[in-house]
């Protein structure tokens, strides 16, 4: 078994068109335009026009930094105010690089809007990378989601049969027969930011060849660890993206007014090529090694060679470390570590703000078992701290602005964060970790399967799983029993719409049923609903009376999507309702849940967490 490392190749070769390696003359499509192959692209939109697609052509091209370690290439494209309406505001730097022994090569980009340059929106950008068909058919995205897959040709209509939305494709007369019957569809293969290290894709003809995306840092990648992206799907295609509205809606589309400057450095990604030529290996190696590579690459993240100084060294960053507690006396009298909880910086804002920020970097990490974390290489400005804890309902936001200087390390005393809280808990619903993952997750229409997701973790992944709501529930709606449900069980995963035919939907009422026993008519309740996605729904709170005016309404909130894409949350909300108590009885009580909104099967509400609390 060998690796072939590339080395300096052609200028013609280090285009995105044109991949040679290991005997191949081209890794890309080369049944694809030459701009159809490998790209970066853009989506934007601007005042008083539709702006649109844009693949990035660079107009001009410079050989930055050649020597006998290291190659690095500038495509630019100034824009000018000639060109308003019709392209993007933004300069743009597009670099390639590549080190010698090293087997594969980096790319990043430096976007700028200049202060006097109109106002436009940019809903998405990435890199794009189209393989080529006849080699490439094995997919990689973490351990347990890699599998063999279809061929593009079997989407086409002539093989495959479209359903609900584009995206999702039944194959019916598939080139390959072992196909025939599953449903493709890009969005069963999103993974969240944190876990969006390494992907790609395996020819296993001999010499086996991987084509792999390595990203080392999510610090460019807009709403934090738990945002969703697109990885490696069908085409064969791999994608590093690092801007989109995907799970989340337009609240991740970044708006820059006319007058607002901004500059932001995209990258490195690392496209990494291994290979084996020793025929009693198991081409699925490429994939341990390519995870060993990404292992590599994260040690050695802020990189010492890119030449642009728009991208800040590692001497000129500052590290931040500290310890996370919480205190919640109706848990644990003493302070709690705050086990795995995710600790970031992020601009300056509200607690919670960052999973909605989507111009500037983001630093996450992890805590230990103590509560202890690290936060290293982060960029010189000034951000605020947040977290948020599985476990616990809310953020935590610490109060001082912390600032960074090149070279500092900065302690924070402990931090004890103080989640949400009036009183005992009278009776709770899921677990709070932004995710309706815990909840009921039925099996999938036999009709509509991905067998990769047959008897695996990810099962909320099957296409079609809103419309079994319909076929448990025909006539009338969920029924909560506290006591004797099993919300594993007995809580769908969202509520959603319920279908009556083909085009007609209606909304649907939950019911939660819970004894009381001396009741305080004098004090509040507290009911906290914590959402793990919403999508144009609404959430209607009645008490007792299904009949009755809202004792609360959340209005209408979310455009995640995330019914229809297949991920199992989006944006967090926490609602926090008073219940007079003079509005409940002795004995049983019923809580209404009601999503009214109903002109799609994809409106709905996915639950993270549902607590009832006695007054304090």
């Amino acid at each position: 078994m060998a690796l072939h490392g590339l080395h300096y190749l052609s200028l013609m070769e280090l285009l995105p068109e044109s991949i040679e390696y290991n005997g191949i003359d081209n890794l890309l499509e080369v049944l694809n335009e030459e701009v159809n192959r490998g790209y970066w692209d853009l989506v934007w939109g601007g005042s008083g026009t539709a702006g649109g697609f844009d693949v990035i052509k660079g107009t001009n091209f410079e050989v930055i930094m050649k020597n006998e370690e290291q190659i690095e290439l500038s495509f630019t494209r100034k824009w000018d105010p000639s060109q308003e309406g019709k392209a993007v505001p933004l300069n743009i730097d597009k670099r390639f690089v590549m080190l010698r022994g090293s087997s594969g090569f980096y790319t990043y980009a430096i976007y700028e809007h200049l202060k006097e340059w109109p106002a436009f929106s940019l809903a998405e950008t990435r890199i794009a990378f189209k393989l080529r068909k006849e080699k490439f058919h094995y997919m990689a995205v973490t351990d347990d989601r890699q599998r063999f897959m279809p061929l593009p040709d079997d989407r086409l209509p002539d093989r495959g049969q479209a359903l609900t939305y584009p995206e999702a494709v039944l194959l019916v007369n598939p080139l390959e027969p072992q196909f025939k019957g599953e449903v493709d569809d890009k969005y069963q293969y999103s993974c969240e930011n944190k876990d969006i290290t390494v992907h790609g894709w395996i020819c296993t003809e001999q010499p086996s060849v991987g084509f792999w995306l390595i990203t080392p840092s999510h610090e460019y990648r807009t709403g934090g660890p738990q945002k969703q992206n697109l990885t490696s799907h069908v085409g064969p295609t791999a994608l590093a993206v690092f801007m989109s509205a995907h799970y989340t809606g337009e609240d991740l589309v970044p708006k820059f007014s006319e007058g607002e400057a901004w500059k932001k450095v995209f990258g490195p990604v690392f496209v990494y090529l291994n290979s084996s030529t020793d025929d009693d290996n198991d081409p699925l190696w490429l994939w341990q090694d390519a995870k060993s590579q990404m292992n590599v690459e994260a040690e050695s993240w802020p990189y010492s060679f890119p030449a642009s100084d728009d991208y800040v060294k590692t001497e000129q960053r500052g590290n931040v470390v500290g310890r996370l507690l919480v205190q919640d006396r109706y848990v644990d009298k003493d302070f709690i570590a705050a086990n795995r909880g995710y600790v970031g910086l992020a601009v300056p804002g509200a607690a919670g703000s960052w999973q909605r920020e989507c111009k500037e970097y983001q630093f996450w990490t992890r805590t230990d078992e103590e509560g202890f974390f690290y936060i290293s290489g982060i960029r010189p400005g000034q951000y605020n701290l947040y977290a948020w804890i599985p476990g616990f309902i809310g953020d935590y936001k610490y109060v001082d602005i912390v600032t960074i200087t090149p070279g500092c390390y900065i302690y924070v005393e402990d931090l004890v964060y103080q989640p949400p809280r009036n009183g005992a808990t009278l009776w709770e619903i899921g677990f709070p970790d932004r995710s309706a993952a815990e909840f009921y997750v039925p099996d999938p229409n036999p009709k509509y399967i991905n067998k990769l997701y047959q008897n695996h973790p990810d099962r909320f992944r099957q296409y079609g799983l809103w419309e079994r709501y319909a076929e448990l529930y025909p006539e009338k709606d969920l029924v909560y029993v506290v006591g004797s449900s099993d919300y594993r069980k007995d809580w769908f995963y969202a509520q959603v719409t319920r279908k009556k035919d083909s085009k007609t939907y209606q909304g649907t009422t939950w019911q939660i049923k819970f004894e009381l026993k001396n009741i305080d008519k004098n004090h509040s309740y507290t009911l906290r609903v914590a959402i793990a996605s919403a999508t144009f729904s609404e959430l209607q709170i009645r008490v007792n009376d299904a009949n009755a005016s809202p004792l609360f309404t959340s209005g209408l909130i979310g455009r995640d999507n995330s019914i229809a894409r297949h991920g199992i949350h989006g944006l967090y909300w926490l609602f926090n309702v008073e219940v007079a108590g003079s509005k409940l009885v002795e004995g049983e009580n019923t809580l209404f849940l009601t999503q009214p909104r109903s002109t799609s099967p994809f409106q709905g509400i996915m639950y993270d967490y549902i607590r009832f609390e006695a007054p304090s």
